[in-house]
């Protein structure tokens, strides 16, 4: 049993029931919650508002944003660098920060580093030097080609069916591979990105489809200013607007073949890892989205009068925003274990970063949407922080892969390890 001399309130830290963060994890987390307030929020808002033209033309607020985070020392060369024990523990705590300022912003800053990141881990000095610096962009998805880049075991194909080659293919010769076509909408950050991390379907010489109707790939770093590529306009969409995406366009592009970080086999897992790392990353940014929207409706709630008191003093209102906290604490565990999990056990899986991504970000869409109910006609303004949140959650349901899909990509795993274990049939 646990002693308790007198009744008092929770010792709550920013993020909940943190009770074992050391001195530094404090401190950085202090650093990271200032900026978010300061710098992240206020640009979040402002780029809400623009038009997708305005938020990446010269002189866009997201512009000072990026040039604030670098004085932060949190690029790249720092993940590499940080061992994974303490990268399991202040990743989430700096990553919630962020998005708690917002999302959009916060995801941003990940997405931007995975060509040079991805980079880093070639080993090649002259590739290395190439990307490093550059702002980046993640390209995974094309117009005809969404779900299908998630589906490497083809357990969703129809009968008889095989996968879409794309719009965006690449084909090799030589020491080049050639990349022609054009890519999605949805390829964050690629308005304002001087590289791409691409993984596209490719032709090595006996065509992009396998016998089993699954497409071949290649995943490679494209800088943009090779000959023949050129960019989209800015997508104008619901939800985290501050977060740029657009459509990329590439004619017979030309690019070393040193270039391509995985090749045949090694694509499908170098993909994985890829959306591992993102699907991690989703789970912890909603996670922040969500402790926002719940910190506005506290608040409201504590100002707002109705029947004669504060609307706090109601006790559907007080039972609400209990439901919001308990939804938030689960976000913050399963994002927190997921992290864990990819950083220390030496088997880092997409199970586990689909399993907090689709839980997390269904979880902050409730609880983005409860703040509404409880703000009532105030929260369905855009004079109120709760609206933009809606918006955001709403659109993380289908980023990073829609969560239907990945529950099923999920399951299927789930399942391949059940007989494995048991000698039972796929």
């Amino acid at each position: 049993m646990f002693e308790i001399e007198t009744f008092t309130p929770p010792n709550l830290g920013m993020t909940g029931l943190d009770g074992d963060l050391t001195e530094e994890e404090r401190a950085t987390q202090e650093t990271f919650h200032r900026f978010a307030e300061e710098v992240v929020r206020p640009i979040g808002i402002q780029l809400d508002k623009m038009t997708p033209e305005e938020a990446v033309a010269p002189g866009s607020p997201v512009f000072d944003f990026i040039a604030k985070f670098e004085t932060l020392g949190f690029g790249p060369e720092a993940l590499a660098q940080t061992p994974p024990e303490q990268l399991s523990r202040l990743l989430p705590l700096i990553m919630e920060e962020l998005c708690w300022g917002d999302v959009g912003l916060g995801l941003s800053t990940m997405v931007m580093s995975f060509p040079a990141f991805a980079a880093s881990l070639t080993g090649k000095p002259e590739v290395m030097e190439r990307f490093a610096g550059q702002r980046g962009c993640w390209l995974g998805t094309q117009p005809d080609r969404g779900s299908d880049v998630l589906d490497f075991q083809g357990s969703n194909l129809h009968p008889g069916g095989k996968q879409n080659k794309g719009n965006l293919v690449a084909r090799v010769e030589g020491d080049e591979v050639i990349l022609h076509g054009q890519s999605s909408a949805w390829v964050s950050t690629s308005p304002i990105a001087e590289c791409a991390l691409a993984y596209v379907p490719c032709d090595y010489g006996n065509g992009i489809l396998r016998q089993d109707g699954i497409a071949n790939g290649i995943a490679l770093l494209v800088p943009f200013d090779l000959e023949g590529v050129s960019k989209g306009k800015p997508l104008d969409k619901l939800g985290m607007r501050p977060l740029s995406q657009g459509e990329l366009f590439f004619k017979e592009v030309r690019i070393p073949r040193d270039y391509a970080i995985a090749e045949g086999d090694a694509y499908f897992t170098s993909f994985y890892g890829a959306l591992t790392f993102a699907n991690m990353e989703m789970g912890i940014a909603f996670t922040g989205l969500a402790r926002a929207a719940f910190e506005h409706a506290l608040a409201y709630a504590h100002e707002r009068r109705q029947g004669g008191t504060e609307i706090i003093h109601h006790q559907a209102v007080k039972l609400k925003l209990f439901s919001m906290w308990k939804k938030v604490e689960l976000c913050r565990a399963m994002s927190r274990r997921a992290a864990r999990y990819n950083f220390v056990s030496g088997t880092p899986h997409v199970l586990a970063s689909i399993t907090s991504k689709t839980s997390v970000t269904q979880l902050a869409f409730e609880v983005a949407s409860e703040a509404i109910q409880i703000f009532g006609g105030n929260g369905l303004t855009k004079e109120y922080p709760v609206e933009k949140l809606l918006r955001d959650a709403r659109s993380a349901l289908i980023a990073d892969g829609e969560n239907t899909v990945l529950d099923m990509v999920g399951a299927e795993w789930l399942s391949r390890w059940y007989c494995e274990q048991h000698g039972a049939r796929s």
